[in-house]
């Protein structure tokens, strides 16, 4: 979103709180479910806090006055929301198990399709639920960083703002994760020789 179309976004959050809702949903909304989609690798989870995240993100504005609604930075507000839900759940979570549900290799589907035929259709099918599955294993704090920055698309200083630290422990967050994420999907050949070796 350009900074035009922020500065409208947060005016008409100012002016008309209910239109402006309707539209921070609408602009922000995809965003913020494929941040939690990639975090929790449940698209049932995902769709749940993020109606908790745009919940909470109501009932805040409600209680701001005009002129800190003109002032907000909506991406990085709303996805300090999204983060701070997940990070609730993920507590709740911990304290007792949590019920079956969908796995992470059913919200393949949920990827946007970009034509391409049977055959690569199964081998792109077959890398996604290995990214997935790759990015769960990683630490929460690395997970969410690698995925705000590069699945959601935020510049650092956004990331940072998000997760409530400085710009350069973000970037060593990315950057551990990614490299844990690179060891993590190397091919099995290059694993069997270091074992070998």
């Amino acid at each position: 979103m350009d900074e035009k179309a922020e500065q409208q976004l947060t005016e008409l959050l100012a002016v008309d709180l209910d239109a402006g809702f309707t539209e921070l949903v609408r602009v922000h909304e995809r965003a913020v479910y494929m941040f939690l989609l990639r975090v929790s690798g449940s698209a049932t989870e995902a769709a749940d806090l993020g109606q908790d995240a745009f919940l909470r993100a109501y009932t805040a504005l409600q209680g701001y006055a005009p002129d800190r609604r003109r002032e907000l930075k909506p991406r990085a507000w709303l996805m300090t929301i999204a983060a701070n839900v997940w990070r609730n759940h993920v507590r709740t979570c911990t304290r007792r198990p949590a019920p079956a549900d969908v796995r992470v290799e059913d919200t393949a589907d949920a990827w946007t399709d970009q034509g391409p035929g049977p055959d690569e259709r199964a081998a792109l099918a077959e890398d996604r639920r290995r990214l997935v599955a790759a990015l769960l294993e990683l630490p929460e704090h690395h997970r969410t960083a690698v995925v705000l920055r590069h699945v959601v698309g935020m510049g650092y200083a956004e990331v940072a703002e998000v997760q409530g630290c400085a710009v350069g422990t973000v970037k060593a967050q990315v950057s551990r994760g990614l490299r844990s994420l690179r060891r993590l999907l190397e091919p099995e050949t290059s694993v069997l020789e270091e074992v070998t070796t």
